[in-house]
């Protein structure tokens, strides 16, 4: 769909994009840059149909979708006009914790004020994540996703215009002409990990508690592997939570706070001292783990300016590729 003067525009009849998608998109975003104002009328759909060799059903449709969403209304004998400036915009997480509640409020905290956000949970399930997609094509202004690792995300992604959708979180099933706010599970992690080698050299050896039921990226346990390696560390990596059994002298690493409360009770039970008889290091901070047993050190990512870098995307409609820094808060249990 290419702009011409003003509201004027030409339907794409080759693109993938459903022809009542692109009238609601076109209307969307010209309500978003100005070129449509509150009260200003639109055309009929006769004269729609006949303007663009479309058909009635394709026009009333991306009406239809437009009058739902409160984007547009319409009056007997008048006709169809500009109802509301406000935008919608999709978040869709994988689920809900405290390090996402974080990211969620400094994202609507720095959202302009016409800008509505309706947040969704995919929950890892990919039929959720189809049909909150699926089902949200059209009806926002622009779509900040949280994908996963699934055959089927990037093909469910691409049905959303490139210039409308923001990957966050994890670089999985990404392109390079995806806009991302994205955090490293690799370089930085393993960086990460060297600042603080001296904490870790007063232990006999590192285990990663890296639970079955996880979805947290692979590659966190790939650059754990080389950590240990490069700096000849005995190691062990642990799937099953069966076999989580404390011992003196090691420090644990978990991207689980579900294994974290196991640790922590272990360590209750055998009279152990996190960060003198055991060491932990917890991934993704939350603003409790400051105060949990003395304090839990992390090695997270910004969450805050995750959700901020976001928030910009949306305010400035300009492409954004970024990665929010990882770092390592020491606290008490290492």
């Amino acid at each position: 769909m290419i702009m011409q003067n003003s509201f004027s525009f030409i339907i794409d009849h080759e693109s993938d994009v459903p022809k009542y998608q692109q009238i609601v998109d076109i209307i969307n975003q010209s309500i978003a840059k100005d070129v449509l104002a509150i009260g200003d009328s639109l055309p009929s759909v006769n004269a729609f149909c006949q303007e663009h060799h479309l058909s009635r059903d394709t026009v009333f449709k991306a009406y239809t979708i437009l009058k739902e969403n409160g984007v547009i209304k319409s009056v007997p004998n008048k006709g169809y006009y500009i109802a509301s400036k406000n935008r919608k915009v999709l978040l869709v997480l994988d689920t809900f914790k405290a390090y996402k509640e974080v990211l969620y409020h400094s994202f609507i905290n720095k959202m302009e004020d016409d800008i509505i956000t309706d947040v969704q949970f995919h929950h890892y399930n990919i039929d959720n994540f189809k049909t909150i997609l699926n089902n949200s094509l059209g009806k926002y202004y622009k779509y900040v996703v949280m994908g996963f690792d699934h055959k089927q995300v990037a093909k469910t992604l691409a049905k959303i215009p490139n210039n409308d959708l923001l990957l966050i979180d994890w670089n999985i099933n990404s392109t390079p002409e995806n806009n991302y706010v994205f955090q490293d599970f690799g370089r930085s992690f393993y960086k990460g990990l060297e600042s603080i080698t001296e904490n870790f050299k007063k232990y006999k050896a590192l285990h990663f508690l890296y639970p079955n039921y996880t979805n947290h990226a692979k590659e966190t346990v790939d650059y754990f592997e080389k950590y240990c390696q490069d700096n000849n560390f005995e190691y062990q990596i642990k799937t099953n939570p069966q076999e989580y059994t404390i011992e003196k002298g090691v420090a644990y690493l978990s991207v689980s706070d579900r294994v974290l409360g196991i640790f922590l009770e272990q360590c209750r039970k055998q009279n152990l001292e996190p960060g003198v008889d055991v060491g932990f290091l917890s991934y993704n901070d939350t603003p409790m783990k400051k105060f949990i047993y003395k304090g839990i050190t992390v090695v997270t990512t910004d969450f805050e300016q995750l959700g901020i870098s976001a928030a910009k995307f949306i305010n400035s409609d300009k492409p954004l590729q970024v990665y929010v820094p990882t770092k390592i808060i020491v606290r008490d249990s290492l």
